[in-house]
């Protein structure tokens, strides 16, 4: 159903079991599937893709330009998986020709005032707590979680399974299957909660956190502690995306040690560079 007040472009494709409220605005190169329910005074342009089974809240914004000085009106767009959520006020752009699309995955929670900015990729099950921010080109890993008020700043990467605590800021990348903490973030031990939620076995959990201490908290150069973590850890799929994570990129740019454990010649509150 469309509610009369509602401003949709002719060239828009709704399916006809879309349920759309008043005041809602759709642009022409929309494209909305099966069941979705769109509450009213929310705004979806550009080349907006979105999939079946979301709901998207009053005030929502969907599609429009990036903050990006350097966009110049070039057709780029934004894709929405299935079952998405989409609470009051979040804003969600599109991409510019550094990739082209911004991308939600299926299974998405994205709550009250969260903002995505061009070109990030999140992937299936991520949440976004309330006023969680990323900065553009930001990647996030399946099942990762954002506390409330969390930023993320341009081009860092959120590991799968990771969670970061409420009011905290990430400014390089955060490893998977850790909580990241403290200001500026840490690792804080693995996400222990989560994980068993998620079906991992003690096995599984106790190899992750092994890893991470040999990495972490270990004496040995982190370049050694990676190679030892190769040769002697369980083969596991867990362990596998650590390490292929790390030698894709310079991975785990990011958290410090704990407190009490900085290596020498580094005070605490210094980001801890890993590489």
């Amino acid at each position: 159903m469309i509610h009369k007040n509602s401003i949709i472009h002719q060239d828009a494709k709704i399916s006809s079991s879309a349920d759309i409220g008043p005041y809602v605005v759709i642009g022409p190169n929309v494209s909305i599937g099966n069941n979705v329910v769109i509450h009213s005074h929310v705004n979806i342009s550009g080349n907006t893709l979105i999939g079946d089974g979301c709901k998207i809240f009053p005030f929502a914004s969907i599609g429009n330009d990036p903050q990006d000085l350097k966009y110049k009106g070039e057709q780029t767009g934004t894709t929405i998986g299935s079952d998405v959520i989409l609470r009051e006020n979040v804003t969600i752009n599109r991409g510019t020709a550094a990739y082209g699309t911004t991308t939600i995955g299926n299974n998405a929670l994205l709550m009250a005032a969260a903002h995505v900015a061009h070109d990030c990729i999140i992937s299936d099950n991520v949440i976004m707590a309330n006023m969680a921010t990323l900065g553009g080109h930001v990647e996030i890993k399946e099942y990762a979680s954002l506390g409330g008020g969390v930023l993320v700043h341009q081009f860092c990467r959120i590991g799968s399974h990771a969670f970061i605590g409420g009011g905290f800021r990430a400014v390089q990348d955060v490893p998977p299957f850790i909580l990241a903490v403290g200001e500026p973030l840490r690792y804080g031990g693995i996400n222990s909660i989560g994980l068993k939620r998620r079906g991992f076995s003690l096995e599984a959990r106790a190899n992750i956190k092994k890893a991470y201490r040999k990495y972490f908290r270990s004496d040995l150069p982190r370049s050694i502690a990676l190679e030892k973590m190769k040769k002697e850890m369980v083969n596991s799929t867990e362990i596998e995306e650590i390490i292929n994570l790390k030698v894709k990129k310079k991975f785990f740019d990011v958290v410090q040690i704990m407190e009490g454990r900085l290596p020498t010649g580094r005070r605490q509150g210094h980001s801890f560079f890993v590489l």
